[in-house]
C-alpha cells in the first residue's frame, strides 16, 4: 500500500511542480536583473545591519525584523537539515546535494518574492499588530486587484495542507531518535521532553516564540557549523572526492555501493528538490506569515532577510550536512535519517559529536515546532477574523495539540517499523499542494513585486528615481484608492 503512495508523491513532485518551481524561480531571477547574484553582498550587510536587529525599536506588539528572521530560520532550519538531506544523499545519491543547491539558489528570489508580497498585503490589527501571508496576498492579490474568481480555491487547498502538517510532521521523531539512540533509551522518553519544551514556549504567543527563537538560532546554527567544520578540515583530503561524486552524481546514473542501491538523475533531482523545499521551505508559503509580523517601513527590507534565511538554511546548514555525510563515506552505508547523521558525526568526532548533534537537532526541532505553531496561528486569524469566539477556542485546541501530533507519529512509527525514508516521503505529500498554489500566485502576482523591488533600489540604493506617490502597503493604496473616488 505504502509503494503506490510512494509512487504518487514521487510523480506529484516530478515534472509538474519541478518546471513550476523551475520556471518561477527563473522569471523572477531574470525579471529582478538576477538580483541574489548581483547584489548578494548587499543581501548580507543588510542581514546584519543595526535597522534588522532593531526595526527602529520593540514596540511590544510586533517583531523586529531580527526577530522575525530568527523564528522564520528557526522554523527552516530544522531536523531537515539533518534528518532530510542525509535521507536524501542516502537514497538519491550524492547528485542529489547539487539539484539541493541549484533548487536553493532560485530558492532565495523566491523566498524574497514572497516574504516581500506578505509584508505589502499584510493588514493591521486594532490592538497594533500586523498579520499576513500566503491566504491575504491570495485574497487581495488575486481576488481583489485581479479579480481572479479562483482565489479562494487557492487559499482554502493553501490553508487545508498547511493545517496537515499538524497531524504530519517529522520534527518529533527525528528528535527522539537522535537523542534516543545517543543515550540508549527509549525513544518515547525525549518525544515527552520536547512536548513539554514546546508548551513552554508556545504558551508565550508570537512574541515570545520570536524573542526566545532570537537567542537560540544564532547559538545552534554556530555550533552545527563549527562542529561540521571540524569534521570537513579532519577529512581534507576527502573533499575533493565529495565533490566528485556531487558533480558526476548530479547528471549521471549512480552503480550501487555498500548499502546503497543506486539512483537515476531524476531521483537525485527529484530528492534534491524536495529537500531543498522542505529546508528553507521557499515557495511553500511559510515563512511569509511570520515575516509579515515584523516591524519594518519596506516590504522589500524584510524580503531580502527571506533571500538571506534560504542562503543560511540551505547554501550553509545543509551543504554541511551533506559534506560531512559524504566525506565521511556513511553515504553509502544503508543508514538513513538522523542515525546516518549522527554515525557520520560519531567518526569524526567521536561520542562527543554524536552528542553535539543530537542536542542541536533537539533545539533544532524545538525552533521548527514552535514557528510552525505561529504559522497555524495566522490561518486561523486569517480564516475566523469575523467570529471571535470560534476563533479562541480553535487557538486553545492547536495550542494543546501541537505538539502531541507529533508524539504520536513518533508512537507510530517506533511500533510500526516505520523507516524515515518513509515518513519523509509522507512529508513531501503534505508540501506539495501549498508549495504548488503559491508559487502560482507569486507568479501570477509578480508586477507588484517587481515594482515595490524597483521603488527600493531607487529609495535605498541608488539605483532609479523614486516615486513619490508609490504606495508602500496595499492598505495604504486602497485608502488613497478611496480618498480619491471621494
Amino acid at each position: 500500500m505504502f509503494a503506490v503512495f510512494e509512487s504518487i508523491t514521487g510523480w506529484l513532485w516530478g515534472l509538474p511542480l519541478l518546471i513550476t518551481i523551475l520556471v518561477t524561480g527563473i522569471y523572477l531571477t531574470v525579471r529582478t536583473g538576477f538580483f541574489q547574484f548581483r547584489h548578494f553582498g548587499y543581501i548580507v550587510k543588510n542581514m546584519f545591519s543595526k535597522e534588522s536587529r532593531t526595526g527602529g525599536g520593540d514596540d511590544g506588539k510586533n517583531l523586529t525584523p531580527f526577530q522575525a528572521i530568527s523564528v522564520a530560520i528557526g522554523g527552516t532550519v530544522g531536523v531537515s537539515n539533518m534528518s532530510g538531506v542525509a535521507t536524501a544523499i542516502a537514497t538519491g545519491g550524492p547528485g542529489a546535494l547539487f539539484w539541493l543547491w541549484v533548487a536553493a539558489l532560485l530558492a532565495m528570489i523566491i523566498k524574497m518574492c514572497e516574504v516581500t508580497l506578505g509584508v505589502y498585503y499584510r493588514q493591521k490589527n486594532e490592538d497594533g499588530t500586523y498579520i499576513g501571508g500566503p491566504t491575504f496576498y491570495m485574497q487581495k492579490g488575486l481576488g481583489e486587484e485581479k479579480k481572479y474568481g479562483f482565489w479562494l480555491i487557492f487559499a482554502v487547498c493553501f490553508g487545508a495542507m498547511i493545517f496537515s502538517t499538524w497531524f504530519i510532521t517529522a520534527q518529533n521523531y527525528t528528535v527522539s531518535e537522535a537523542i534516543g539512540s545517543t543515550f540508549d533509551i527509549p525513544f518515547i522518553v525525549p518525544s515527552v521532553i520536547y512536548v513539554i519544551g514546546i508548551y513552554i514556549v508556545i504558551f508565550g504567543g508570537i512574541k515570545k516564540v520570536g524573542k526566545i527563537a532570537s537567542y537560540l538560532v544564532p547559538i545552534m546554527c554556530s555550533f552545527y557549523v563549527i562542529g561540521c567544520l571540524i569534521i570537513l578540515c579532519r577529512n581534507i583530503t576527502a573533499i575533493p572526492a565529495a565533490f566528485g561524486l556531487i558533480f558526476k552524481g548530479a547528471f549521471t546514473t549512480q552503480a550501487a555501493t555498500g548499502g546503497f542501491l543506486g539512483a537515476t538523475v531524476a531521483t537525485a533531482m527529484r530528492l534534491g528538490f524536495a529537500r531543498s523545499v522542505y529546508s528553507n521551505e521557499a515557495g511553500w508559503g511559510t515563512s511569509p506569515m511570520i515575516h509579515a509580523a515584523a516591524k519594518t517601513d519596506h516590504p522589500v527590507k524584510q524580503g531580502l532577510l527571506g533571500a538571506f534565511e534560504v542562503f543560511m538554511d540551505t547554501i550553509v546548514v545543509c551543504s554541511m550536512t551533506g559534506l560531512v555525510v559524504i566525506v565521511t563515506g556513511f553515504w553509502s552505508s544503508g543508514l538513513q535519517g538522523a542515525t546516518l547523521t549522527l554515525t557520520a558525526f560519531e567518526s569524526g568526532m567521536g561520542f562527543a559529536g554524536r552528542v553535539l548533534i543530537a542536542l542541536s537537532i533537539f533545539l533544532f526541532g524545538l525552533t521548527t515546532s514552535t514557528g510552525w505553531f505561529t504559522y497555524y496561528s495566522v490561518i486561523l486569524r486569517h480564516w475566523l477574523k469575523n467570529n471571535d469566539k470560534v476563533l479562541k477556542i480553535a487557538e486553545k485546541i492547536f495550542i494543546l495539540g501541537t505538539p502531541l501530533w507529533g508524539m504520536l507519529v513518533t508512537i507510530l512509527n517506533v511500533y510500526s517499523d516505520g523507516t524515515p525514508a518513509q515518513l519523509w516521503t509522507i512529508c513531501d505529500f503534505t508540501t506539495i499542494v501549498p508549495t504548488f498554489v503559491n508559487v502560482v500566485t507569486l507568479f501570477l502576482l509578480g508586477g507588484t513585486f517587481f515594482r515595490l523591488l524597483k521603488d527600493y533600489k531607487a529609495r535605498y540604493m541608488g539605483i532609479g528615481e523614486v516615486d513619490e506617490d508609490m504606495s508602500l502597503f496595499y492598505e495604504d493604496e486602497v485608502a488613497k484608492t478611496a480618498k480619491k473616488a471621494e
